[in-house]
């Protein structure tokens, strides 16, 4: 591609009142251009919003071992994490040694609901299972296994 130089035609004007109608607003940030903004950053603010992966949020964990938890889902780096957020016994919630841990880690969304080649850590026993997940409304199933020991859980969203 060959570049040239091309001369300004002098003939050409634009009217005084400037190319967008008026002189003070043009290009000197005055109403027009912070409504450009506004909009422009509401925009980015939504569009954030609506690119939440639909497994983000808090999910009840069954019962194991007499006790239960909130899992709260969200995005770690390009994967997703869960930490435990609360729990709970017969008697109501607790306070447990567990709370703030990671209970699942690695998580990658291979798409239709689907989620692998995370981990998922068992409280009740300390094990640490490779482990998937599927994501059908509010309901997600997660699986995992050691070796030949494959354990399965129903979730249900919280919120």
């Amino acid at each position: 591609m060959e570049w040239r130089a091309v001369q300004r035609d002098p003939t050409l004007t634009l009217p005084e009142s400037g190319y967008m109608g008026h002189a003070s607003t043009q290009f000197q940030g005055g109403t027009g251009m912070r409504m450009i903004l506004t909009a422009a950053v509401v925009a980015f603010g939504f569009a954030g919003a609506a690119w939440a992966d639909p497994v983000e949020g808090t999910w009840k964990t069954q019962v194991d071992d007499g006790a239960y938890a909130h899992v709260k889902v969200k995005p770690c780096g390009a994967k997703l994490c869960g930490t435990i957020a609360r729990t709970f016994n017969a008697q109501g919630e607790y306070k447990s040694k567990n709370l703030g841990k990671k209970l699942v880690w690695d998580m990658t969304p291979a798409g239709g609901g689907a989620y692998k080649k995370g981990k998922v850590w068992q409280p009740s026993t300390g094990k640490t299972f490779s482990s998937k997940m599927a994501l059908s409304g509010n309901t997600l199933k997660v699986s995992g296994c050691v070796g030949p020991i494959c354990k399965k859980q129903t979730w249900s969203r919280v919120n």
